[in-house]
């Protein structure tokens, strides 16, 4: 009798380990459901005519647009960014959840929502831009730097949330340690603090930077559509469908090969090892 014991264990384990039907099959179709639409591009991609699509003024055109703005919105990001994340991570003051919480609706609001607050705000008759207009001239809606605003609006909040996790997981005993020895502020968090952060301020720099490429709603919302200005390669992909559908899926495309190089950028991290 207890000899079989460990048999029948062995085959219960076994039993447990097999994957029900109830939830294999929903699971396979969810599965077909996401990559199914990619496979579709695959085929559907003029491969032949792949090179000198992607040649062309309009598409090099928005794709250095996209890249140069996309860059330049990560920049922005970092920089007001890692302090922000920093605040909410390693203070305390009255209202952090409020503030964190604030921090993180871009991230569930429609973007196009985003780019009519931008506009009431920064627009010509906005809170602010009415008087930046007076006093310099300088509208900012529908210019490249608009396309830099609205793109740190909806990528910024995805590097605060990466940046905040590394300070919290960070050890705060190195920093207690430098104090000890005369570090400032300061200097503990450049010199301790955010290398011990470093991996994820690259990570969040990184998913920053793709959010700023995709992004679609606020920008056109905030900075309109304009060839060499303002038209970046989501902008352009909704454009060419009307237009030139084989350019559409070329544009469709190299936007797709970035967010599988971001996922392969940051696999360790985020996805995990087998």
């Amino acid at each position: 009798m207890a000899a079989g014991a460990p048999g029948r264990r062995t085959a219960a384990a076994v039993r447990r380990g097999r994957t029900p039907w109830a939830l294999l099959v929903p699971a396979l179709i969810g599965l077909a459901f996401l990559v199914l639409p990619f496979a579709g591009l695959l085929i559907r991609t003029p491969w032949g005519d792949l090179l000198p699509l992607l040649s062309s003024a309009e598409v090099r055109g928005a794709l250095w647009l996209s890249l140069g703005t996309a860059t330049a919105a990560t920049a922005v990001s970092l920089l007001f960014g890692v302090p922000l994340a920093w605040l909410i991570a390693r203070t305390e003051f009255p209202g952090r959840r409020a503030v964190r919480a604030l921090v993180t609706v871009p991230l569930v609001i429609p973007p196009v929502v985003g780019g009519v607050a931008l506009l009431l705000v920064l627009g010509r008759s906005g809170l602010l831009g009415r008087h930046l207009y007076e006093w310099t001239g300088f509208s900012l809606p529908f210019t490249t730097a608009a396309v830099v605003v609205a793109q740190v609006f909806v990528a910024m909040p995805f590097l605060v949330i990466s940046v905040e996790g590394a300070l919290r997981g960070a050890d705060r005993r190195y920093e207690e340690a430098a104090a000890t020895l005369g570090a400032s502020r300061w200097t503990a968090f450049r010199r301790v603090t955010l290398p011990m952060a470093a991996p994820g301020v690259v990570a969040g720099a990184v998913l920053a930077w793709a959010r700023a490429l995709g992004e679609f709603g606020a920008t056109i919302t905030f900075a309109g559509n304009f060839p060499g200005t303002t038209q970046t390669m989501p902008l352009a992909v909704y454009l060419a469908m009307q237009e030139s559908p084989e350019q559409a899926v070329v544009l469709s495309l190299v936007l797709l090969l970035v967010s599988l190089a971001v996922l392969v950028a940051l696999r360790d991290r985020w996805v995990g090892t087998p």
